[in-house]
């Protein structure tokens, strides 16, 4: 094995591993902001707007994450309409759309992982709240919201090394991330096992420091709620 070619290029894996971080981060910032508010209307309103809700969360936990990335990067493109407006500077950045299609997809999951953790929640929480008075609105931002968050640590730090494993699918749309870093390092050397373990040693890195993150919220502010 040759590692002197990784070894040359280590500022290329390290600039992809800032690309990869970057899109993480924004995306689970964005698909956060976006799961919240749909989980309550998928738990607590009727009708059509929850059917909405679960139209948009099974069509995206429903179809694989690199064909929603090719349909929004190559397949909205191929329309006039789309090119002609205001929306294209941004949907012909290959950032954007790689960020866009992995908020879309992980708000998908964690809709469903808060959803799930709201109808958990124990009916004597709820029960209590009404007791004293609170109204709808104060129950979900005191009493619902921070319970359901806390209980769905476990599940949703899964959703985040998922995330951080489906990022590597931006390199197929030109970025340079850490899978695109060992791409290039791949067709320029042909050490095709140097340049993609070297990518994995990365990754799995990344993985170990998010599981040892979540273990830390979940000792922070799962465990003593439920030792209650």
């Amino acid at each position: 094995m040759n590692f002197d070619a990784i070894a040359e290029n280590l500022p290329l894996y390290l600039g992809g591993l800032v690309v990869t971080l970057q899109l993480l981060a924004l995306s689970l910032v964005g698909g956060m902001l976006l799961a919240v508010p749909l989980a309550i209307v998928r738990t607590v309103f009727r009708g059509w707007p929850s059917r909405l809700v679960w139209v948009y969360t099974y069509a995206f936990r429903g179809t694989p994450m690199l064909v929603q990335l090719f349909l929004i990067y190559y397949g909205l493109a191929q329309f006039d309409a789309v090119r002609d407006s205001w929306a294209w500077p941004w949907l012909s950045s290959a950032t954007f759309c790689a960020w866009l299609t992995f908020t879309l997809n992980t708000a998908a999951y964690t809709t469903e992982i808060i959803a799930g953790s709201i109808r958990a929640l124990p009916a004597g929480e709820i029960e209590a709240a009404k007791a004293l008075g609170m109204s709808r609105g104060l129950m979900l931002r005191r009493i619902v919201l921070p319970a359901a968050l806390r209980r769905a640590l476990p599940a949703y730090g899964n959703e985040a090394i998922f995330m951080l494993h489906g990022t590597s699918l931006a390199s197929t749309v030109t970025l340079v991330d850490t899978t695109g870093a060992a791409q290039m390092v791949y067709a320029k050397y042909y050490l095709p096992f140097e340049a993609f373990i070297t990518a994995g040693a990365f990754y799995l890195v990344l993985t170990l420091s998010l599981v040892g993150l979540f273990r830390w919220a979940e000792g922070r502010w799962l465990k003593p709620m439920m030792s209650r």
